[in-house]
């Protein structure tokens, strides 16, 4: 038996390889639960899930605009049809703009509250609605960032739409203790994910800066983070909710 056994796990944002949904969408297929991978790139949530059933899992991969309700709506409603309930979501899906104050539009900035705050909103509000109704004692993973805990230059939109992710999840973690639902928050430092090595080329000075400052001396790999959420899903941390899981190598430690 896997460690989320038959749980049917929602993943957003598992298309880009390497990255952080579809790590976690592979481990959590491989510990035998029922994965649901969706992305704005359709085709690429479909190869995740591809993979993840060429690998003896089970996978579902649907297109689907994590800022659009309506695309929400569907999702859960779909999930509701085909499977009778929702165990685990993991909020996932994210976007880095990288700039310094001057330079960074109110475009810029509303896009990423968009994309990495008004998501996880729209997701957890519709899960906990699901696993209200069902009954499931659920687990809702939050994909912050140490950038939410320290200050970064160039990522003041990123920093604030990540500490909003903070914030959301211990309130929610209140509000749905009662349910037994869980929510919690990762946050992972220099991972290398496509969407790292954008940012080398976006704050490149910066980015030398923290590759430096890393004590156990390397950029860390998607599967660190898959794991964490790979916890925070199963079983073991069922006393945990609210909780703000670090995974950096020791980067903000200083």
């Amino acid at each position: 038996m896997g460690m989320v056994e038959g749980k049917v796990c929602l993943v957003t944002g598992g298309a880009s390889n390497p990255g952080l949904g579809h790590a976690i969408a592979h481990k959590l297929a491989s510990e035998g639960a029922i994965v649901i991978v969706t992305d704005v790139d359709g085709e690429g949530a479909a190869l995740t899930a591809a993979e993840i059933v060429a690998a003896g899992g089970r996978a579902q991969a649907w297109e689907q605009d994590v800022t659009d309700e309506a695309a929400w709506d569907a999702t859960i409603e779909r999930i509701g049809s085909e499977h009778g309930r929702l165990d685990v979501l993991v909020n996932n899906a994210g976007i880095a703009i990288l700039k310094p104050l001057p330079e960074l539009t109110l475009a810029d900035f509303n896009r990423q509250m968009l994309v990495n705050m008004t998501s996880v909103f729209l997701g957890t509000q519709k899960a906990v609605a699901i696993m209200r109704e069902t009954g499931a004692k659920g687990s809702i993973v939050n994909m912050s960032s140490v950038a939410a805990l320290v200050g970064v230059p160039a990522c003041s939109a990123y920093s604030a739409a990540k500490a909003g992710v903070l914030g959301f999840t211990k309130t929610i973690a209140g509000e749905t203790a009662a349910d037994g639902i869980r929510c919690n928050t990762i946050h992972p430092g220099l991972i290398d994910t496509n969407m790292q090595r954008q940012s080398k080329v976006d704050n490149p000075d910066e980015d030398v800066k923290l590759n430096s400052a890393i004590p156990l001396g390397y950029v860390g790999r998607p599967q660190s983070i898959a794991d964490a959420a790979l916890f925070l899903a199963s079983d073991l941390s069922s006393y945990m909710t609210g909780a703000q899981l670090v995974v950096d190598g020791g980067l903000i430690n200083q």
